[in-house]
């Protein structure tokens, strides 16, 4: 066997970069499809390795994740978005930030979220007008950003702060998206794209200035004693939405600074990663997932009488999106199909052996949701829309990393819970007023940090 797993060929300047750019999603299936579980391409400074099988993947980002890290691909602007939050941090660092967020995510606290989400969906759906087409993309981002900050940052935001936030988020986007030329370009040029990069970030860290400024001397109630070296509420369990201590996670934050255990660069971070990945990937669910119901009408059917059960009584809470078990398998089926975070990447900290190929110390190993989950191995006619996949019965005939929209192992998304919860939330809320048919050309994609669509989402609104 070679030691060099097989690939296609790149050109001698950009590699396969060119290709991934023009359509990152053909591109890695192509690969899938004519190279097997590994495969080898060139994307510019580095050799990429592209992982198929869900057991190698598993392997990675389980069985074997202390061998591997986040990899840095020579280009300094996720680091000047992200710094060291969660997403990014590495070795103590992350574990430190992981332990003092965990509180603000527990499952007692995430449950007790639902009377917010609740309250920000009804807000904003009272302004539809039956027969109006909006942008569901946007109507849900601009939805998912309020929710978020009310509810790890313990504020509101304002409809001048949404706007600023939806505005940055193309600049921000677009200095993502797959580009061979851009390795060649450092960050400190001067070109449009880079100016408009770093404004965006500056435009993003003075909203949550604005945060921080409202939320001075209110992480805790009065006469109480500060939490523990964890962040964790005094007088309760770890989230304790009862408890005397706000544990909303900028609170816990704060406190982590004033014992010391966070300087303001460790907040911002923490903050801004917060702010991005906590809204961006749930409002990708939920377009992906509206899209999807308005080609289903059976579909579309069943979640609406789900969502009909859950208001019944009054506004839906935890107990009774547990019981909307249709409407959780398509939300599995949506990200299955669209995964908003497509691929992952790790990079070995010393060479490795996987399938008998050796893949280097320092290259980067993808991790890709959008092959894995488009694969005829695991899943029949695998690109039809189809929520019995998930029945517990046909869920158990596939490998666990057949399916990982949340990632895995130590790093899986910290909010996993949260975001389904608010999913479903909103659809309930939705669903048991409106129907959302969908106006716009057929769906195409461009990937970032996150797949996106490529054009607005048009949805006409039609009252039941």
């Amino acid at each position: 066997m070679s030691v060099t797993p097989p690939g296609p060929i790149g050109d001698p300047l950009f590699g396969n970069g060119r290709q991934f750019a023009d359509d990152p999603f053909s591109f890695m299936r192509a690969c899938a499809d004519s190279y097997g579980d590994v495969v080898r391409f060139d994307l510019g400074p580095r050799e990429t390795y592209l992982l198929t099988n869900p057991d190698d993947i598993e392997r990675v980002l389980v069985a074997e994740a202390e061998r591997y890290r986040k990899p840095n691909f020579g280009d300094d602007a996720m680091g000047t978005l992200l710094g060291e939050g969660l997403l990014l941090s590495e070795g103590e660092t992350w574990r430190r930030q992981r332990r003092l967020a965990n509180p603000s995510f527990h499952s007692r606290r995430i449950g007790a979220l639902a009377g917010t989400m609740v309250e920000h969906t009804e807000s904003q759906i009272a302004e539809w007008e039956d027969g109006e087409i909006v942008d569901v993309q946007l109507e849900v981002a601009r939805l998912t950003v309020r929710i978020i900050v009310s509810a790890m940052f313990g504020a509101d935001v304002t409809d001048e702060e949404v706007r600023t936030v939806q505005e940055s988020l193309e600049p921000l986007g677009a200095r993502f998206e797959p580009d061979p030329r851009r390795f060649l370009i450092p960050n400190w040029v001067p070109t449009r794209e880079n100016r408009e990069f770093a404004a965006a970030v500056d435009t993003l860290e003075s909203v949550i200035d604005g945060i921080l400024d409202r939320r001075r001397g209110t992480e805790r109630d009065p006469g109480v004693d500060p939490a523990g070296p964890e962040g964790v509420a005094v007088s309760g369990p770890p989230g304790d939405p009862d408890g005397d201590v706000p544990m909303d996670l900028l609170s816990v934050l704060l406190r982590a600074r004033e014992r010391g255990e966070q300087t303001d660069e460790n907040l911002r971070d923490e903050l801004v990663t917060m702010l991005l990945a906590g809204h961006d990937t749930t409002a990708l669910a939920l377009t992906y997932t509206f899209y999807l119901l308005s080609k289903h009408p059976t579909a579309r059917e069943r979640v609406g009488r789900e969502a009909a059960a859950a208001t019944a009584d009054g506004p839906p809470d935890a107990a009774a999106a547990r019981e909307m078990t249709y409407t959780d398998r398509v939300l599995s089926e949506s990200m299955r199909l669209y995964p908003p975070v497509y691929t992952l990447f790790r990079e070995p900290k010393l060479d490795v052996k996987i399938d008998g190929y050796r893949i280097p110390e320092g290259s980067a190993l993808m991790c890709s949701q959008w092959v894995v989950h488009r694969s005829p191995r695991w899943y029949d006619d695998p690109d039809s829309f189809d929520p019995d996949r998930w029945t517990p019965d046909r869920r158990s005939e596939r490998p666990r990393f057949a399916y990982f929209p949340f990632g895995g192992g130590p790093r899986h998304c910290i909010g996993k819970a949260f975001s389904l919860l608010e999913a479903k939330i909103i659809l309930a809320c939705v669903r048991s007023r409106y129907e959302l048919e969908y106006e716009g050309p057929d769906l195409s994609l461009r990937g970032s940090l996150t797949m996106h669509p490529d054009h607005p989402v048009p949805m006409r609104i039609r009252e039941q």
